[in-house]
């Protein structure tokens, strides 16, 4: 127990990324109920939305809305990154600050990856945008759920099709797998890679092995989580 009066340690913030199908909601799900059992504090969220703004902003980004001509990809790219502000502000910074872990399926990466990578806005500009949403905030762990393009798209239910899946064609699907296996080869300190192909709880068990490993493993300042067997 910590003495009265003494900051809690800073919660750990994980993101769960990768391309469509990979089944980010359900394993972000999965990873939180997973730290409860473990009795860890931690918060569920996710991009864009997570706040009153980032859900209206979410029903904007996501729409199929069939008229008018195609979003400009920088458009996009400060709208998803408005949304990332407010959620940042309002619940991860509290959260993380307060002690309180938080898990958040998809974040800043997933604008490098379709605007970036996918749409061809260059990163370096992104970049800036991040850092003003977020104040320089980044996630302690980013677990990518890799699949093929073809198969995530694939798995996508009717009702869960977006704008993203909708109007843009296979090779933008590509180059957004490609632009997160290139963000993972870039910062391997951050980034777990995991092969989304599996069933769901052969992919939770590896989500979870590598939350716990990053967990238990620490960092200078703010202790290792003890793993209870």
């Amino acid at each position: 127990m910590r003495p009265r009066g003494t900051p809690a340690a800073r919660g750990w913030f994980i993101t769960i990324e990768g391309p469509e199908g990979g089944g980010k909601t359900t394993q972000a799900a999965r990873a939180c109920a997973h730290l409860e059992r473990l009795g860890i504090s931690v918060q569920l969220t996710r991009e864009p939305g997570g706040t009153w703004l980032g859900e209206r902003l979410r029903e904007v980004l996501l729409a199929r809305s069939g008229v008018g001509g195609p979003t400009d990809p920088m458009t996009d790219a400060l709208l998803f990154n408005a949304a990332r502000r407010q959620l940042v502000g309002e619940v991860i910074r509290p959260n993380l600050e307060g002690g309180t872990s938080v898990v958040c399926a998809r974040f800043a990466d997933s604008t490098l990856a379709y605007q970036g990578f996918g749409a061809g806005v260059p990163l370096d500009r992104l970049r800036d945008l991040e850092r003003l949403a977020t104040d320089g905030l980044a996630p302690d762990l980013t677990i990518v759920l890799d699949l093929p393009v073809e198969i995530g798209l694939a798995r996508k239910a009717p009702g869960d099709v977006t704008r993203f899946e909708a109007e843009f064609d296979l090779d933008f699907h590509r180059r957004v797998r490609a632009g997160f296996l290139a963000l993972a080869d870039a910062e391997p300190k951050r980034f777990v890679v995991v092969d989304a192909m599996h069933d769901v709880a052969a992919v939770a068990a590896a989500v979870t092995g590598a939350i716990e490993a990053r967990l238990a493993a620490g960092e200078p300042g703010r202790p290792s989580v003890r793993i209870p067997r």
